[in-house]
């Protein structure tokens, strides 16, 4: 038997159950609303919505890995290529590109030109501190935790606030080792 072939991020897109989009941005929408009227400090908000996003990712890891065959990648350049053209794809509907690697390769940004979460957004005057996307953050990070990558994700630019894209800087901090919960016998 042949070994599985990657899929890519449309093919998988195309047989994937989706959500109506507007209803899926509506309803994260009302959830930051929530949270700005719960918790009042765009700050708390801001952390909130990365823990929201870290919970998602380590477990969205799971479907993605089973769903788009994708196997174990090289090196974290490999790894925020898959995440750009098949994760984002998979899961938004869209694609980001990775630009603006560091000399050792351990930092790159995404750019989102599209952002599925944002369509219907205005920020008002007293949320100008909040990055509403900030899940998305926060998802990368526990997708890429559970892959044994422990990394700090950082929004560099947002639409929202007058940008020309959404940015994300991913930067690796270190490759865990994997440890099994039990040794071989020998």
């Amino acid at each position: 038997m042949a070994p599985a072939v990657p899929r890519s991020g449309d093919a998988i897109f195309a047989n994937v159950e989706r959500v109506n989009a507007e209803l899926f941005t509506l309803t994260y929408g009302a959830i930051v609303r929530q949270l700005l009227t719960d918790l009042e400090e765009v700050e708390e908000v801001n952390k909130q919505l990365d823990q929201m996003g870290y919970n998602i990712g380590i477990r969205l890891i799971d479907e993605f890995l089973a769903k788009s065959n994708v196997t174990r990648c090289v090196d974290f350049r490999e790894t925020a290529e898959v995440i750009a053209k098949v994760g984002f794809k998979m899961f938004l509907g869209v694609t980001a590109s990775v630009t603006n690697w560091d000399n050792e390769g351990t930092c790159c940004s995404l750019i989102l030109e599209d952002n599925p979460l944002v369509d219907f957004v205005e920020l008002p005057d007293n949320c100008q501190g909040l990055y509403y996307c900030n899940i998305l953050s926060g998802v990368v990070r526990g997708a890429l935790e559970m892959v044994s990558m422990k990394t700090e994700i950082t929004w560099i630019r947002d639409m929202l606030r007058g940008d020309d894209a959404f940015e994300l800087q991913v930067k690796l901090l270190k490759q865990v080792p994997e440890e099994y919960p039990y040794k071989d016998d020998e």
